[in-house]
């Protein structure tokens, strides 16, 4: 079987979610993330763009609804032993298919937890098993309770999250390899998505960003390749993914003469990156982790360029993006504590001066100062 953790970890996960259904007076949870599959039993599919449940009831009984192509796939994957099949055919409805299994598992009329938030249940599919399951349970949202217990990392998944901060790194050097006047975006995209999968990694939880010239002020992915001019600039966002679990950089490259004012914008990125390191500190509020940045860069006179978060946790996800669960934005109450994951990005975008500049690492919450993961230096590399 392909697990990657030993099976006394998974089930020690299961316990701490039956823990958590029992405290919040739930007898059971729909998960419909495949995170949440792929955390709590090794589960590991692209198969969730289709219909398909894992039910955990609140003794710890798993039973997977899914399509017959997945059935290997949970037997070779997971530690999931009861799995159950909805047929396709013209008509099918598997809502009810998951009705007709939760009643002959004895859930009628039972509070039950669901994971509406998740790319796994579309609003069409949503709307299915709410009219399925009317009269028959308590349905209530528990999107984050899976979400929540995956936020502090074992130390066996720190040592993947380690090893994908090496590949991010591998892939970084492949960058600054290639990059320069007369580059092909294209040629340094494959260097770099070639160092992960050439040290065992995955691919990310979505596609790796690249923009140069004007579209180097983009956050995000877009077809379309261009050369590099002699005066330029290339902006990268990737992550290093190993076994799911995903470490993130963000470099600006400039190519050619670098203006003042993106030397400014790089300066103004390391003071708020170290700001944040300041503020991302257990037991406090991680609200006051986007605060920290945004004082510096509105300090700087940069508030124009800047975004309204700075950055978000990262662990074991699925397409389509690798973010997960929660993001620094101003207020957010969550309390950071040992053994979290976050990706901390400074990212200025100045549409006047037609400027980007970008740095951003990944680190792992400690007592003390956070732990950074990438060997590369936060410098200002020109080509």
């Amino acid at each position: 079987m392909a697990l990657h953790f030993e099976r006394a970890e998974y089930a020690d996960r299961q316990r701490q979610a039956c823990a958590a259904l029992q405290a919040g007076g739930l007898d059971g949870l729909l998960m419909f993330r495949q995170e949440s599959m792929y955390w709590l039993t090794g589960y590991d599919t692209f198969g969730f763009c289709f219909f398909q449940c894992l039910y955990l009831s609140q003794d710890g009984r798993i039973v997977l609804l899914t399509r017959a192509p997945d059935l290997r796939q949970a037997r070779n994957t997971s530690v999931i032993e009861d799995i159950r099949i909805w047929v396709d055919r013209d008509g099918a409805s598997p809502a009810d298919d998951l009705k007709d299994m939760l009643d002959g598992l004895g859930a009628r009329g039972h509070r039950l937890g669901v994971e509406y938030d998740a790319y796994g249940l579309n609003a069409r599919n949503g709307k299915r098993l709410d009219a399925a399951l009317d009269g028959f349970a308590t349905l209530l949202d528990i999107s984050e309770l899976i979400s929540t217990l995956r936020l502090i990392k074992s130390p066996a998944e720190l040592a993947y999250v380690h090893r994908a901060a090496e590949l991010a790194d591998d892939a970084l050097r492949a960058a600054h390899a290639l990059t320069g006047p007369g580059a092909d975006e294209g040629d340094i995209l494959a260097a770099m998505q070639g160092a992960v999968f050439r040290g065992g990694g995955d691919y990310a939880g979505n596609e790796f960003i690249i923009g140069s010239g004007p579209d180097a002020l983009l956050c995000r992915y877009f077809s379309g390749r261009r050369v590099l001019d002699a005066r330029d600039q290339l902006t990268l966002e990737f992550a290093g993914a190993y076994r799911h679990y995903h470490a993130c950089l963000m470099r600006t490259i400039p190519i050619g003469p670098v203006s003042d004012h993106q030397r400014h914008m790089f300066d103004a990125c390391v003071e708020a990156l170290a700001a944040c390191k300041l503020a991302l500190r257990p037991g406090r509020p991680i609200g006051e982790v986007f605060d920290a940045h945004a004082r510096v860069m509105d300090a700087h006179g940069l508030r124009h360029a800047r975004l309204n978060a700075c950055g978000y946790s990262l662990g074991a996800v699925f397409a389509p993006i690798w973010m997960d669960y929660p993001m620094f934005y101003h207020g957010n109450p969550v309390e950071a504590a040992p053994d979290m994951v976050f990706f901390l990005h400074m990212i200025l975008m100045d549409s006047e001066a037609g400027q980007a500049m970008t740095l951003g690492e990944t680190v792992i919450v400690t007592d003390g100062a956070p732990e950074r993961l990438s060997a590369m230096p936060l410098e200002l590399v020109a080509k």
